[in-house]
């Protein structure tokens, strides 16, 4: 058809590629909401969970921790434990998105959605 472009001068498998990925991008999407992770702080005495997107699902408190003048201190056990569970949600959505465009042919670390 379109010498010299390669694969992409085939418009039918081109568009046929980016139905199939589609459907991959919505069934990973919510594959993700259904994944759970966990974050943790202060030796675990601080655990948040959180879904596959980040959001935050539960929160469970060593009550050992409880004391008024350590109140900031635990308000920091809290923050990192939510962040560490947001960043283990987003470095799991960054493998799942890598293990598609592997299948595309697309170029390892490319970043989707474009």
């Amino acid at each position: 058809m379109l010498k010299g472009l390669g694969g992409l001068g085939d418009m039918a498998g081109m568009m046929k590629k980016a139905q199939e990925m589609q459907t991959k991008m919505a069934d990973m999407q919510a594959e993700m909401e259904n994944l759970t992770v966990e974050g943790e702080s202060g030796a675990g005495l601080v655990k948040a969970t959180a879904s596959g997107k980040g959001t935050i699902t539960a929160l469970d408190i060593d009550p050992s921790i409880f004391h008024p003048d350590e109140k900031e201190v635990v308000e920091d056990l809290i923050l990192a434990a939510i962040k560490d569970a947001q960043n283990k949600a987003q470095d799991k959505m960054q493998e799942e998105m890598g293990k598609m465009t592997e299948g595309l042919g697309l170029p390892a670390g490319m970043k989707l959605p474009f």
